[in-house]
């Protein structure tokens, strides 16, 4: 088992952190409760997988973070459009549940967001487990030696992460009560899935055995549908 980086470890915690206080800011109080059961389910799981890939993984954290030299610029683009709106994202749920009150849920859509997300998280979890090049950027990894991964969630979608980001979008804004939320993860699932296109060219073009996987494994995000 390897050891864990307390440098490392003490800059994460302060990245997840901030969020946090810019969520709480936004909604103008303390006193939520879906907001206080949001953080507690997102927190408890982005700690956990961070301590997971330190300990069985730890140069994947540092390959997600930053751009690559070799990464094409319209992926940066993309990443880059994907940071600011999920900041949007992020801040609009508590304006509009919380500070404006625009969106009103019944309890029992709370509920089953809190489930949705879940089940995102662990859809997360099987997807950093199967996939060792599990990067941010898109380039195929000749450095690393990367192979096709076709097993877990691989067998029933080409990109499980954005199948989980899909589900992890739309359980949020339905735990936390926006339906702005909502349609602004819908928004961001729509750049993700545009993103999905342009990394299979990426892939098959440079990644031996991708094409056989795409002919085995026909669903990109959702299975039978897309």
């Amino acid at each position: 088992m390897r050891a864990i980086n307390p440098k490392m470890l003490i800059t994460v915690i302060i990245e997840l952190l901030i969020p946090a206080l810019v969520f709480f800011l936004a909604a103008g109080t303390l006193s939520w409760f879906y907001g206080w059961i949001f953080l507690i389910l997102f927190y408890s799981f982005s700690f956990g997988i961070v301590l997971w890939m330190l300990r069985h993984s730890p140069g994947l954290i540092k390959e997600r973070t930053g751009f690559k030299s070799d990464e094409p610029t319209w992926d940066k683009a993309y990443v880059i459009l994907l940071v600011i709106l999920f900041g949007i994202w992020w801040i609009s749920m508590p304006l509009d549940a919380v500070q404006f009150h625009w969106s009103q849920m019944p309890t029992w859509l709370h509920v089953v967001g809190a489930i949705v997300v879940l089940c995102s998280f662990y859809l997360f979890y099987l997807t950093y487990k199967e996939n060792p090049y599990l990067l941010s950027a898109v380039r195929v990894q000749e450095d690393r030696g990367q192979t096709v991964v076709s097993t877990g969630p691989y067998r029933y979608v080409r990109h499980p992460l954005y199948t989980g980001a899909l589900l992890f979008f739309l359980g949020s804004g339905s735990l936390l009560g926006s339906w702005i939320g909502v349609l602004l993860g819908l928004l961001l699932v729509g750049i993700l899935a545009r993103r999905a296109v342009r990394e299979e060219r990426v892939l098959r073009m440079g990644l031996k055995g991708y094409d056989a996987y795409m002919a085995l494994v026909k669903y990109r995000l959702i299975p039978h549908v897309w």
